[in-house]
């Protein structure tokens, strides 16, 4: 099989990792199947042939910035084969492009955002000194779409890149959880944006899956598992259902990611 990162990983410290994974859970009001530590998804990398983890949590004030980023940057120089980091910010935050810089100093490759759990829109101004920041600087691994709430509708990333045309969007679930329509019609071959393939094979089926590969390009596809909420071995047997030429599922294992983030494999 070809060498395969998980690009979407959540991870927290082991005192608080249940009660953090279990808050995911109730905030989708869906099981969450795994407890949201290193070692356990270690252990599932490794069940399932899983190479590295791109990890990352979320602030969900800007209080908690500083020590997310430290445990993320941490847990990376401890696990430098395995882990990719990427930082968390929060548009409510001070100080956004010295933690940018200090986030690329320690490491880190790029910056996670959740507009539902952080309470902004996708196009809200108070966002804006974020994506200066990160504009040819670092990507930006984004939740887009939930169909209870609008902060993370598909359709408010597009005036973004107008703004900000050379910033990288990774899109998380293929562009849009449970918006998957409006993902494809508003984000589909929208220069600057990625999408990655987490929680949402579950929703729909193989042809669909194939579909919207195709419409965003085998170029802008990118493998993630969303573990706590899901096994890395599951997705990976979700991407392998689909009968993809391997030349295709390099590219959405590995090769994309590789490319947007210049690693050296």
């Amino acid at each position: 099989m070809s060498f395969i990162i998980d690009a979407h990983a959540h991870i927290y410290p082991d005192k608080i990792a249940v009660r953090a994974s279990n808050s995911i859970g109730e905030f989708y009001n869906m099981p969450v199947g795994f407890d949201g530590t290193i070692d356990h998804l270690l252990e599932l990398g490794d069940e399932a042939g899983v190479d590295m983890f791109l990890v990352q949590s979320v602030a969900v004030s800007p209080k908690n910035v500083l020590s997310i980023n430290n445990f993320i940057a941490d847990s990376v120089r401890e696990n430098p084969d395995r882990f990719i980091g990427f930082a968390s910010l929060h548009p409510e935050m001070e100080g956004v492009e010295d933690e940018v810089a200090r986030a690329k100093s320690m490491g880190l490759k790029g910056v996670k955002l959740h507009p539902d759990i952080q309470k902004f829109n996708i196009d809200d101004k108070i966002a804006y000194k974020i994506y200066e920041a990160c504009e040819g600087v670092l990507p930006i691994l984004i939740h887009t779409g939930d169909h209870r709430y609008l902060y993370s509708d598909p359709r408010r990333v597009p005036q973004v890149l107008r703004d900000f045309p050379k910033l990288k969007l990774i899109c998380a679930h293929f562009g849009g959880w449970s918006q998957w329509n409006e993902a494809e019609k508003h984000l589909a071959g929208l220069e600057g944006v990625w999408v990655d393939t987490s929680s949402s094979m579950y929703a729909f089926s193989q042809e669909r899956a194939r579909d919207l590969i195709n419409a965003f390009g085998e170029d802008r596809v990118i493998f993630g598992s969303d573990y706590p909420m899901w096994a890395p071995g599951d997705e990976i047997k979700n991407i392998e259902r689909l009968n993809l030429p391997e030349r295709v599922k390099s590219k959405i294992y590995y090769k994309n990611l590789s490319d947007l983030l210049g690693l050296k494999l």
